[in-house]
């Protein structure tokens, strides 16, 4: 009889054990019902005990499954590591930018855009009727032309120097103009080479999220200096009125970018140089 209330004792702490080791009960709530009934007693301790040890390996089996299958479902719960934004998605120069809601570059560059607008309707009537269309958009229509004969690197070429060799430098910051204005007058400065090549590079097929005007501090000469950034293959081109050279941003020479232009308006890169210049930029454009 006491052998038989020691197997009976020996069973049930057995069971009762994991809880003791601070497993959570529910940990066993798939088990079969016969797995939570005591052990039939037999004529043979030595039995019971053998039957305890068959119920301890079951049991530990369905705590091992039942941990893996939480361990499973936290890692789904888990939370995804944050996407690291692929160099293909950054500004110019690797930088961050932050949009301005004032300031002169912002409203130079809201008129130039309206008269990009309506430039744009010119060209529109020009392709309908090549007879009625002025000498400047002609001149542009073929330089659109030609960037749309080629891609990639190539297409940013050919509008590089087309526009380089169509307008002739002449010092005017007191006006940013339109493709067309420049084109008609003949001539124009670091700005007015920018914009066209803005312009004429979209018009070519160039996805507008790829072109942007940049104004940067260019330190040897000490003043303000436009360029336009080009994206191809996920590296930013620089394209400058002083060369015909194709130059990434990463090798452009003794710049500080002040401000980013584009459809979606105007940013001021950061950082980049002291609050009062950047309310005064760009000084000499």
């Amino acid at each position: 009889m006491l052998g038989r209330v020691a197997a009976w004792s020996f069973a049930a702490f057995l069971i009762v054990s994991p809880a003791a080791l601070g497993i959570e009960t529910n940990t066993f709530a798939d088990a079969p019902a016969a797995a939570a009934m005591p052990i039939a007693t037999a004529h043979d301790p030595g039995q019971d005990q053998i039957g305890a040890k068959d119920k301890i390996k079951v049991q530990a089996q369905k705590q091992d499954q039942t941990q893996d299958d939480a361990q499973s479902k936290m890692a789904a719960l888990d939370p995804a590591e944050p996407t690291i934004p692929s160099p293909a998605m950054a500004e110019p120069f690797g930088l961050a930018a932050v949009g301005v809601a004032s300031g002169d570059v912002l409203t130079k560059w809201s008129g130039v855009e309206a008269d990009i607008r309506a430039e744009n309707e010119i060209l529109a009537h020009c392709r309908d009727s090549a007879e009625q269309c002025p000498a400047a958009a002609q001149n542009f229509l073929a330089i659109i032309a030609q960037g749309r004969a080629r891609t990639g690197r190539a297409r940013i070429g050919v509008i590089n120097r087309a526009v380089n060799m169509a307008i002739q430098p002449a010092r005017d910051p007191a006006h940013w103009r339109a493709p067309l204005d420049t084109l008609s007058l003949g001539r124009g400065d670091c700005k007015d080479y920018a914009i066209a090549k803005y312009v004429a590079l979209m018009a070519a097929g160039v996805a507008a999220q790829d072109v942007k005007l940049i104004i940067v501090r260019n330190l040897a000469a000490g003043e303000d200096h436009a360029v336009v950034g080009v994206r191809d293959e996920g590296n930013w081109i620089v394209l400058d009125n002083r060369w015909l050279t194709l130059v990434e941003d990463i090798d452009m020479p003794k710049v500080i970018p002040l401000f980013v232009l584009d459809e979606q308006g105007v940013r001021v890169f950061t950082p980049a140089l002291s609050a009062t210049h950047r309310a005064s930029a760009p000084v000499s454009l």
